[in-house]
C-alpha cells in the first residue's frame, strides 16, 4: 500500500470515528431508562422498551465497531496493515476503504465462513 493510499484510509477513518462517535452521543441517550409515566399507554410504553432494546444492541455493535477502528488508525503505518492475518496477501484497497478494521482479504473471510 503506498502513501496516497495509507493517507486516504486514514481520513476515512477518522471520518468514520467522527461518524460513529455522533451516532454513540444519540444512541446513548435513547437508552436512558423509561420512566413508568401515567400518560403513556401499555402498548406505547412495552413499544418504547423494544425500541430501546434494538438501541442498546445497537451501542453494543457502534462501540464494537468504533473500538476497532481506533485501533485501525494507531495500526495504519505498521508494515502489516492491510495484510491479512491467515494467507499473508495484501488486502483489497477497495475493502480497506469500506472496512478499515478488517483483519483478513475476502477469500480467507469466506472460508472461516463456511467452516
Amino acid at each position: 500500500m503506498n502513501l496516497t493510499q495509507k493517507q486516504k484510509l486514514k481520513t476515512q477513518i477518522l471520518h468514520d470515528i467522527t461518524t460513529l462517535e455522533d451516532e454513540i452521543s444519540i444512541l446513548d441517550e435513547r437508552v436512558q431508562p423509561i420512566a413508568p409515566d401515567c400518560s403513556l399507554g401499555c402498548l406505547i410504553r412495552e413499544e418504547l422498551i423494544n425500541n430501546q432494546d434494538i438501541d442498546k444492541k445497537k451501542l453494543e455493535q457502534t462501540t464494537i465497531r468504533l473500538k476497532k477502528l481506533r485501533y485501525a488508525l494507531s495500526k495504519i503505518n505498521d508494515e502489516e496493515y492491510g495484510i491479512c492475518l491467515d494467507c499473508g496477501d495484501d488486502i483489497l484497497f477497495e475493502r480497506l476503504m469500506i472496512l478499515p478494521e478488517s483483519l483478513y482479504c475476502v477469500s480467507c473471510l469466506n472460508e472461516k465462513t463456511l467452516k
